[in-house]
């Protein structure tokens, strides 16, 4: 496997996306796939690193269940942003499968694909059941199957029975995601980059973050550890109005853990939240947002340099969740701005 050139240390602070493909009530995947394009190109003229897009299977309100084929068309839609997977569920695919989907995707826009592999099953037990059929893949394989794609992306070794064609020798870039210490302890053990789910799982955030840097191996991908960050944000003019924005992935956790559909629904005042949440759905809502940054550009930079200096991360990419398409756009524009003034080498030194 040849040797990915070590970027050097940016001198502001690398931002990317992850996007959901979230829908509105009664709206079309066409509608919520569009807005996603023009967010990608938003950010492309922005600056930003990267847009990601999720997998995610049987939840009414999302539309990134065919995850390399929204790649495909965002990449398509766009000239230099790299665009990949936040993250293909490796379990709940054939490695085969994934090298020949990402060789493919590497082969049209080369440079441009990067390959997040998470071993959640993005769904329910019953989607679970759907998407693997008769696999009896439960996670515990994750690193078997991790190794099996990473043979078939490599250069093919002698009596080397199954290739990937396209996808051989195209070493598309992987990115362990994880919501817990094990995706930390295997990204590092395997020198990859690691992607921390504190988006929705932000409790073991610190524990995985340390447990990575501190164990990391060089490896021929990776000369020093790189963390990513995924939270969600939400920039606006004032803290009042971004708390109000805030309102609408409030709702949608709510309507999560309450086993409804997630489509997003128009913010609301922050107040009136205590009409529809009780307080055991509010603590349960607030700990799957509890490393939200939301405010004004001055609240998110604060709350940005205190996330870096706590996690030591190499980048962040953003989960923004509002109503409005221009609000959204907007959050994002903010945040480009606050990334130039944020020098992460600074925020981040090196552990003891």
């Amino acid at each position: 496997m040849h040797m990915t050139q070590q970027p050097a240390v940016p001198s502001t602070l690398p931002i990317s996306i992850l996007d959901l493909v979230g829908l509105h009530p009664g709206e079309s995947a066409n509608a919520g796939i569009a807005r996603s394009v023009d967010l990608a190109r938003h950010a492309e003229k922005l600056g930003y690193t990267r847009f990601w897009l999720a997998e995610h299977h049987s939840i009414a309100g999302l539309a990134c269940s065919a995850t390399s084929v929204l790649i495909g068309h965002v990449a398509g839609a766009t000239s230099t942003i790299r665009v990949g997977s936040g993250g293909i569920m490796l379990p709940n695919h054939a490695p085969l499968v994934v090298a020949e989907q990402f060789g493919t995707l590497a082969s049209i826009y080369p440079g441009r694909i990067d390959l997040g592999l998470g071993r959640a099953p993005g769904g329910d037990f019953s989607t679970l059941q759907a998407l693997r059929r008769d696999l009896a893949q439960t996670g515990d394989d994750f690193p078997q199957l991790l190794q099996e794609l990473q043979s078939y992306l490599g250069a093919p070794k002698p009596g080397q029975r199954v290739h990937a064609y396209p996808g051989e020798g195209t070493n598309v870039p992987i990115t362990i995601l994880g919501s817990s210490t094990y995706g930390a302890a295997l990204a590092a053990r395997e020198g990859l980059p690691f992607a921390f789910a504190a988006h929705f799982a932000p409790q073991a955030l610190f524990a995985a973050a340390q447990i990575y840097l501190e164990n990391f191996r060089p490896s021929v991908i990776l000369a020093r550890p790189h963390l990513i960050v995924a939270i969600p944000l939400i920039a606006a003019e004032t803290d009042a109005e971004a708390q109000r924005l805030f309102t609408t992935p409030q709702q949608r956790f709510l309507r999560l853990i309450r086993n409804q559909p997630v489509e997003s629904l128009p913010p609301i005042d922050p107040k009136a939240m205590n009409h529809l949440w009780d307080p055991h759905e509010r603590e349960a809502v607030e700990a799957r947002l509890a490393q939200a940054i939301v405010g004004s550009e001055s609240t998110v930079k604060a709350g940005l340099e205190l996330l870096l200096h706590q996690t030591h991360a190499s980048e962040i990419i953003a989960v923004t969740d509002t109503y409005e398409h221009t609000a959204r756009l907007d959050s994002y524009s903010r945040l480009a701005n606050i990334a130039k003034t944020i020098h992460p080498h600074s925020m981040t030194p090196a552990l003891a």
